[in-house]
C-alpha cells in the first residue's frame, strides 16, 4: 500500500466539510427510451425527488478527443432530434437543488480512445475545451468520466494510462474549478481491477464524487453461480481452501478507503438489476452451484445473462419461483428449473446502504434508473428500490405540483458546439425517391438501420429527412421507436 502524504490527510478535513451531504446518485441509460411497453422509459419518467444527482448516460469522444453525442437524433435538437439534453435539465425546475452530469464513456465506448486521449496534450485540451461547452450550451452541473477502464482491455498506452488519467482529471478540475462545475467518476470496485487502473489517493484529490461500481462481482461468465453484489462473502465459501476468487461490497469499500480515498467522496453503487445463469443440474441450486452461461434475458432489456429489476419482479409475481436469502452475503436469489438469478429487492439494499453508513459513506449510486420498477406492477410502489435508498439515508421526499412545472429556458445550442459534437447522420433527401405524401415517419425501403421523418418543404409538397437508429437497433414501423431486431417485422 503506498503511504499517504500530509496533503491527503488535509484533503480529508476539507472533504469533511465539502462533501459530507447525503446523496442519491441515479444513472439514466438513455436508450431506455428505445424500449417497448412497460419498459419504455423517457426522461419525463423520471422523478427528480428522489435524486440530488442525475447522470446521463452516454456521450463519447471522436479521434480528435472531443466530447460527442452518440445519439443526436435523442440528444439534439437538430433535424428535428428530440432535444433530450435540454428536457433532462429542465427536471431542474421540478428539484431546484438537483444536480444534473454528462457521462463520457461507458463500456461500449471502450478504452482505446481514451487512453490515445489522456497520452496527449493536445487531445486533452480539446476533450476539455468541447466539454466546458456542451455543459455550458446545455446547462448541465458537471461531467462524470466513465473510462472503462485506464490500463485495461483495449488500451493503447497500458501502465501509462494510471498517471495520463490522474493528469487528465487534474487538468479538468482546473478548468473545472473557475466554472463551479462538478467532476465525478465512475471507477471499478473491485481491488485486484481497481489497482491495475487507478493511483487512488491522486485521483480523489480531484474527483468531488467516486461512484464504485460495486456490482458485477458474479455472473454468466462464471462457471458457478453467484451473487451480483454481495455485502459479504456468502453461501458456498465455508471452505476457506478452495482457490476460488471472491469479491464483496464490503471488501471493496474497505480498499478504497484503506487506499487513500476519503469516505465522503465514495459512493457506494448498487445494481438495479439481476445476474442470469443456467444451471447444469436443477436439483443443484444453490450459491455455487454449478451453471453453463447465460440464464433468462427479459423483455424490454433482451440481453440473455441479466434483467432489469423491474423485468424480474414481475416474473416472481406472476410466476411459480423459489426464493432463497443469503443471510451471509445479506442478498436474496431465486431459481425456477434451470434458471438462476441474482438480484437486489429494497431490503437487501437498506442493508448495504447501512452498512456503508458505518464507514462514513453517505452516497448512493445506483445503475440505473430505468431498470427500477417505475410503474408500480410489482406491488411494492413506484421505484421501490430508488425508495429505499432515501430511506435508509433518511432523506425526505419533496411534493411536486407538476402542474407548475415551465417549459425549459436553457439557451439554444450555439453553432459552434453543434459543429463540434456532430450532427450525426440525419440528412434530407427528395420526397418522391421515398414517397413521402404526408407527415410522419417512414421505413427505409433496403436498410432497416435507417429511416425517414416526412415534413412539409416550401413548394406544398414533403421531403423526407434520413434517421439512423443507434448501434444493433431498427426501426419497428408499428410502433415508430428504433427497436430490438426481434421486435421488427
Amino acid at each position: 500500500m503506498r503511504p499517504i502524504e500530509v496533503s491527503v490527510f488535509l484533503l480529508l478535513a476539507i472533504s469533511l466539510a465539502m462533501c459530507s451531504e447525503n446523496a442519491v446518485i441515479c444513472y439514466y441509460g438513455t436508450w431506455a427510451t428505445y424500449r417497448q411497453g412497460n419498459g419504455k422509459f423517457d426522461v419525463e419518467n423520471i422523478d427528480p425527488r428522489l435524486c440530488s444527482h442525475l447522470i446521463y448516460a452516454f456521450a463519447g469522444i471522436n479521434n480528435q478527443g472531443e466530447v460527442i453525442s452518440l445519439d443526436p437524433y435523442l440528444d439534439l435538437p437538430d433535424n428535428w432530434g428530440r432535444d433530450n439534453f435540454r428536457k433532462f435539465n429542465a427536471l431542474k425546475q421540478k428539484n431546484p437543488r438537483l444536480k444534473t452530469l454528462l457521462a463520457v464513456g461507458g463500456w461500449n465506448e471502450g478504452s482505446a480512445k481514451y487512453s490515445i486521449m489522456a497520452a496527449s496534450t493536445g487531445l486533452r485540451r480539446n476533450f476539455i475545451n468541447s466539454i466546458l461547452r456542451m455543459l455550458t450550451t446545455y446547462g448541465f452541473d458537471g461531467l462524470d468520466l466513465d473510462w472503462e477502464y485506464p490500463n485495461r482491455r483495449d488500451t493503447v498506452h497500458g501502465k501509462a494510462d494510471i498517471d495520463n488519467f490522474t493528469q487528465l482529471l487534474k487538468e479538468l478540475r482546473e478548468a473545472f474549478d473557475s466554472h463551479g462545475f462538478l467532476l465525478t467518476a465512475a471507477v471499478a470496485a473491485i481491488e485486484e481491477m481497481a489497482i491495475l487502473s487507478y493511483d487512488v489517493p491522486a485521483i480523489s484529490r480531484y474527483l468531488d464524487i467516486i461512484n464504485l461500481m460495486s456490482y458485477d462481482m458474479a455472473g454468466s461468465w462464471d462457471p458457478v453461480t453467484g451473487h451480483n453484489s454481495p455485502l459479504h462473502r456468502g453461501e458456498g465459501y465455508e471452505d476457506d481452501s478452495k482457490p476460488i476468487n471472491w469479491y464483496t461490497v464490503a471488501k471493496s469499500l474497505h480498499f478504497w478507503i484503506n487506499s487513500g480515498c476519503p469516505p465522503e467522496k465514495l459512493a457506494v453503487g448498487v445494481p438495479f438489476y439481476a445476474r442470469t445463469f443456467r444451471l447444469v443440474n436443477s436439483n443443484n441450486n444453490g450459491v455455487r452451484a454449478p451453471a453453463n452461461g447465460a440464464g433468462l434475458s427479459g423483455p424490454y432489456t433482451v440481453s440473455p445473462g441479466t434483467m432489469g429489476y423491474n423485468e424480474f419482479c414481475f416474473k416472481l409475481q406472476t410466476e411459480s419461483w423459489t426464493k432463497r436469502y443469503d443471510s451471509l452475503a445479506k442478498v436474496p436469489y431465486a431459481f425456477k428449473d434451470n434458471n438462476w438469478v441474482s438480484y437486489d429487492d429494497p431490503e437487501s439494499i437498506v442493508i448495504k446502504v447501512d452498512y456503508a453508513k458505518t464507514l462514513g459513506i453517505n452516497k448512493v449510486m445506483m445503475w440505473s434508473i430505468e431498470s427500477d420498477d417505475f410503474k408500480g406492477l410489482c406491488g411494492e410502489g413506484a421505484n421501490p428500490l430508488l425508495k429505499a435508498i432515501n430511506q435508509a439515508l433518511d432523506n425526505e421526499i419533496e411534493h411536486v405540483d407538476s402542474t407548475t412545472t415551465r417549459p425549459s429556458t436553457i439557451g439554444s445550442a450555439t453553432s459552434t458546439l453543434s459543429s463540434s459534437i456532430t450532427s450525426g447522420t440525419s440528412t434530407t433527401e427528395s420526397a418522391q425517391q421515398y414517397s413521402c405524401k404526408q407527415e410522419g415517419f417512414i421505413p427505409h425501403s433496403q436498410n432497416c438501420s435507417f429511416f425517414y421523418m416526412c415534413v412539409p418543404d416550401n413548394r406544398d409538397g414533403f421531403v423526407g429527412v434520413k434517421f439512423q437508429c443507434p448501434a444493433n437497433l431498427f426501426w419497428n414501423q408499428e410502433q415508430l421507436v428504433c427497436d430490438w431486431h426481434c421486435q421488427v417485422r
